[in-house]
Protein backbone atom coordinates (compact mmCIF):
# COMPACT_ATOMS: atom_id res chain seq x y z
CA UNK A 1 0.00 0.00 0.00
CA UNK A 2 1.05 2.98 -0.95
CA UNK A 3 1.34 6.38 1.62
CA UNK A 4 -0.29 9.70 0.60
CA UNK A 5 1.99 12.52 0.53
CA UNK A 6 1.58 14.87 3.24
CA UNK A 7 -0.83 18.12 2.51
CA UNK A 8 1.06 21.32 2.02
CA UNK A 9 -0.49 24.56 3.61
CA UNK A 10 0.24 27.35 2.66
CA UNK A 11 2.76 29.79 4.60
CA UNK A 12 1.62 31.76 6.69
CA UNK A 13 3.00 35.52 6.60
CA UNK A 14 5.06 36.28 9.17
CA UNK A 15 3.89 38.40 12.58
CA UNK A 16 4.19 42.09 12.24
CA UNK A 17 5.45 42.98 15.74
CA UNK A 18 4.19 46.13 17.52
CA UNK A 19 1.16 46.78 15.79
CA UNK A 20 -0.61 49.93 17.51
CA UNK A 21 -4.34 48.33 18.04
CA UNK A 22 -7.27 50.60 16.32
CA UNK A 23 -10.05 51.63 18.44
CA UNK A 24 -13.20 49.42 19.11
CA UNK A 25 -16.49 50.04 16.76
CA UNK A 26 -18.91 51.51 18.81
CA UNK A 27 -22.11 49.35 19.07
CA UNK A 28 -25.75 49.71 18.75
CA UNK A 29 -28.96 48.12 19.78
CA UNK A 30 -29.85 46.79 16.16
CA UNK A 31 -26.47 44.58 16.84
CA UNK A 32 -28.55 42.93 19.63
CA UNK A 33 -30.56 41.11 16.49
CA UNK A 34 -27.39 40.69 13.91
CA UNK A 35 -25.22 39.57 16.63
CA UNK A 36 -26.83 35.50 16.82
CA UNK A 37 -26.62 35.61 12.77
CA UNK A 38 -22.80 37.15 12.60
CA UNK A 39 -21.47 34.80 15.30
CA UNK A 40 -23.28 32.09 13.72
CA UNK A 41 -21.83 32.06 10.55
CA UNK A 42 -18.03 33.15 11.67
CA UNK A 43 -18.22 30.13 13.65
CA UNK A 44 -19.41 27.72 10.88
CA UNK A 45 -16.61 29.42 8.73
CA UNK A 46 -13.75 29.53 11.59
CA UNK A 47 -14.37 25.24 12.02
CA UNK A 48 -14.63 24.77 8.28
CA UNK A 49 -11.48 26.28 7.69
CA UNK A 50 -9.79 25.34 10.78
CA UNK A 51 -7.04 23.37 9.45
CA UNK A 52 -5.30 26.27 7.11
CA UNK A 53 -3.50 28.71 9.54
CA UNK A 54 -3.40 31.23 6.50
CA UNK A 55 -6.82 31.91 6.45
CA UNK A 56 -8.68 34.63 8.09
CA UNK A 57 -12.15 34.75 9.43
CA UNK A 58 -13.19 37.37 11.66
CA UNK A 59 -15.63 40.09 11.94
CA UNK A 60 -16.90 43.21 13.59
CA UNK A 61 -13.59 45.19 12.98
CA UNK A 62 -12.28 47.98 10.76
CA UNK A 63 -11.56 47.64 7.48
CA UNK A 64 -9.91 50.27 5.42
CA UNK A 65 -7.28 51.00 2.76
CA UNK A 66 -5.22 52.88 5.10
CA UNK A 67 -4.97 53.36 8.84
CA UNK A 68 -3.96 56.89 8.73
CA UNK A 69 -6.87 57.83 6.64
CA UNK A 70 -9.82 57.72 8.77
CA UNK A 71 -12.41 58.29 6.35
CA UNK A 72 -13.24 55.29 4.34
CA UNK A 73 -13.43 52.82 7.41
CA UNK A 74 -16.11 50.21 7.36
CA UNK A 75 -17.15 47.95 9.93
CA UNK A 76 -17.66 43.97 7.62
CA UNK A 77 -19.88 41.48 9.57
CA UNK A 78 -17.69 38.73 7.89
CA UNK A 79 -14.39 38.90 6.36
CA UNK A 80 -12.72 35.97 4.96
CA UNK A 81 -8.86 36.32 3.88
CA UNK A 82 -6.51 33.56 2.21
CA UNK A 83 -2.69 33.61 2.69
CA UNK A 84 -2.73 36.01 5.50
CA UNK A 85 -0.86 36.10 9.19
CA UNK A 86 -4.46 35.96 10.86
CA UNK A 87 -3.01 37.02 14.65
CA UNK A 88 -1.27 40.61 12.76
CA UNK A 89 -5.16 41.34 11.59
CA UNK A 90 -6.67 40.71 15.24
CA UNK A 91 -3.99 42.47 17.10
CA UNK A 92 -4.72 44.86 14.80
CA UNK A 93 -8.33 44.84 15.42
CA UNK A 94 -8.66 45.35 11.76
CA UNK A 95 -7.96 44.65 8.44
CA UNK A 96 -5.67 47.13 6.73
CA UNK A 97 -5.33 46.65 3.24
CA UNK A 98 -1.76 48.44 2.74
CA UNK A 99 -0.28 46.58 5.60
CA UNK A 100 -1.74 42.89 5.24
CA UNK A 101 -0.51 43.68 1.47
CA UNK A 102 -3.89 42.12 -0.30
CA UNK A 103 -7.76 42.70 0.22
CA UNK A 104 -9.67 40.01 1.26
CA UNK A 105 -11.46 37.62 -0.78
CA UNK A 106 -15.55 37.68 0.96
CA UNK A 107 -16.90 40.27 2.52
CA UNK A 108 -20.39 39.49 4.81
CA UNK A 109 -23.04 42.08 5.69
CA UNK A 110 -26.04 41.13 7.85
CA UNK A 111 -29.18 43.74 7.21
CA UNK A 112 -30.32 45.86 10.04
CA UNK A 113 -32.64 49.30 10.05
CA UNK A 114 -29.76 51.36 10.67
CA UNK A 115 -27.24 50.15 7.90
CA UNK A 116 -29.23 48.14 5.42
CA UNK A 117 -29.78 50.98 2.69
CA UNK A 118 -26.07 51.85 3.40
CA UNK A 119 -25.18 47.93 2.52
CA UNK A 120 -27.04 48.00 -0.67
CA UNK A 121 -26.28 51.40 -1.95
CA UNK A 122 -23.21 52.45 -0.65
CA UNK A 123 -20.51 49.35 0.50
CA UNK A 124 -20.90 48.05 -2.86
CA UNK A 125 -18.72 50.59 -4.66
CA UNK A 126 -16.45 51.02 -1.54
CA UNK A 127 -15.66 46.94 -1.12
CA UNK A 128 -15.17 46.70 -4.69
CA UNK A 129 -12.86 49.78 -4.93
CA UNK A 130 -10.60 48.11 -1.95
CA UNK A 131 -10.22 45.28 -4.57
CA UNK A 132 -12.83 42.15 -2.84
CA UNK A 133 -13.33 39.62 -5.21
CA UNK A 134 -17.04 38.52 -3.53
CA UNK A 135 -19.81 40.69 -1.71
CA UNK A 136 -22.40 39.28 -0.24
CA UNK A 137 -25.54 40.58 2.16
CA UNK A 138 -27.77 38.48 3.94
CA UNK A 139 -31.19 39.71 5.52
CA UNK A 140 -32.77 37.43 7.97
CA UNK A 141 -36.03 39.00 7.21
CA UNK A 142 -36.36 37.96 4.08
CA UNK A 143 -36.12 41.89 2.60
CA UNK A 144 -37.37 44.23 5.04
CA UNK A 145 -33.59 45.88 5.21
CA UNK A 146 -31.34 44.81 1.70
CA UNK A 147 -34.58 44.43 -0.22
CA UNK A 148 -33.93 40.67 -0.75
CA UNK A 149 -33.52 37.95 1.43
CA UNK A 150 -29.76 37.02 -0.14
CA UNK A 151 -27.58 39.09 -3.00
CA UNK A 152 -24.09 37.89 -3.81
CA UNK A 153 -22.01 39.69 -6.56
CA UNK A 154 -18.26 38.76 -7.91
CA UNK A 155 -16.09 42.01 -8.53
CA UNK A 156 -16.32 43.58 -11.89
CA UNK A 157 -14.20 46.98 -12.01
CA UNK A 158 -16.14 49.24 -9.65
CA UNK A 159 -19.01 47.58 -8.87
CA UNK A 160 -20.08 43.47 -8.85
CA UNK A 161 -21.69 41.42 -11.22
CA UNK A 162 -24.90 39.57 -9.19
CA UNK A 163 -24.14 35.74 -8.82
CA UNK A 164 -27.02 34.11 -10.13
CA UNK A 165 -29.66 32.47 -7.22
CA UNK A 166 -31.52 29.68 -7.05
CA UNK A 167 -34.79 28.93 -5.14
CA UNK A 168 -37.04 25.89 -4.47
CA UNK A 169 -41.01 25.60 -3.97
CA UNK A 170 -39.84 25.19 0.12
CA UNK A 171 -38.77 28.54 -0.13
CA UNK A 172 -34.81 27.94 0.31
CA UNK A 173 -32.16 30.11 -1.63
CA UNK A 174 -28.69 29.60 -2.55
CA UNK A 175 -26.29 30.73 -4.22
CA UNK A 176 -21.99 29.46 -4.82
CA UNK A 177 -18.93 31.58 -3.76
CA UNK A 178 -16.13 30.90 -5.72
CA UNK A 179 -14.51 32.44 -3.10
CA UNK A 180 -15.29 30.09 -0.55
CA UNK A 181 -16.03 27.22 -1.98
CA UNK A 182 -19.63 27.19 -0.50
CA UNK A 183 -23.22 27.94 -1.33
CA UNK A 184 -24.53 30.36 0.37
CA UNK A 185 -28.24 29.41 1.76
CA UNK A 186 -30.97 31.61 3.00
CA UNK A 187 -33.24 29.70 4.87
CA UNK A 188 -36.23 29.98 7.10
CA UNK A 189 -34.68 33.48 8.03
CA UNK A 190 -30.60 31.29 8.51
CA UNK A 191 -28.26 31.52 6.83
CA UNK A 192 -27.07 27.91 5.90
CA UNK A 193 -23.52 27.00 4.34
CA UNK A 194 -23.21 24.06 2.03
CA UNK A 195 -20.00 22.05 1.44
CA UNK A 196 -20.65 21.07 -2.37
CA UNK A 197 -17.65 18.71 -2.42
CA UNK A 198 -18.40 17.11 0.56
CA UNK A 199 -22.24 17.10 -0.22
CA UNK A 200 -23.20 18.12 3.67
CA UNK A 201 -23.89 21.52 5.35
CA UNK A 202 -21.70 23.00 7.79
CA UNK A 203 -22.70 22.47 11.17
CA UNK A 204 -23.19 25.05 13.80
CA UNK A 205 -22.40 24.71 17.61
CA UNK A 206 -26.28 23.67 17.64
CA UNK A 207 -26.85 21.22 15.51
CA UNK A 208 -22.95 19.30 16.42
CA UNK A 209 -24.33 19.33 20.41
CA UNK A 210 -28.48 17.98 18.92
CA UNK A 211 -25.90 15.06 17.23
CA UNK A 212 -23.67 14.28 19.77
CA UNK A 213 -27.38 14.23 22.43
CA UNK A 214 -28.73 12.08 19.43
CA UNK A 215 -25.22 9.65 19.43
CA UNK A 216 -25.08 9.49 23.37
CA UNK A 217 -29.10 8.59 23.44
CA UNK A 218 -28.35 5.73 21.08
CA UNK A 219 -25.45 4.51 22.59
CA UNK A 220 -27.32 4.60 26.27
CA UNK A 221 -30.41 2.56 24.89
CA UNK A 222 -27.87 0.00 23.36
CA UNK A 223 -26.40 0.18 26.58
CA UNK A 224 -29.85 -0.75 27.92
CA UNK A 225 -31.23 -3.20 25.23
CA UNK A 226 -27.72 -5.34 25.72
CA UNK A 227 -28.29 -5.26 29.75
CA UNK A 228 -31.68 -6.77 28.63
CA UNK A 229 -30.24 -9.44 26.45
CA UNK A 230 -27.99 -10.68 28.74
CA UNK A 231 -30.12 -10.81 32.05
CA UNK A 232 -32.40 -12.99 29.58
CA UNK A 233 -29.28 -14.73 28.65
CA UNK A 234 -28.56 -15.88 31.90
CA UNK A 235 -31.97 -16.80 32.86
CA UNK A 236 -32.57 -19.30 29.74
CA UNK A 237 -28.82 -20.74 31.26
CA UNK A 238 -30.53 -21.27 35.08
CA UNK A 239 -28.10 -18.84 36.46
CA UNK A 240 -28.93 -16.89 39.26
CA UNK A 241 -28.53 -13.26 39.65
Amino acid sequence: MTTQPAIQQPPVPPRIPNIQPLPDPPTGLDRMRQIPHIARNQEMLQHHFRHRPDVLVSGDGYFCRIAAARSGWLKPDCVVAFGVNPENILDRNGYVINEVGKPPEFVLEVGSPSTGRRDVLVKPHIYAGFGVAEYWRFDWTGGEYHGAPLWGGRRAGLNYRPIPLQRNAAGLIWGRSEALGLDLCWDSGHLNLYDPAAQRYLEDLHHAAQRADAAQAAYALMEARNAELEAELRRLRGETP
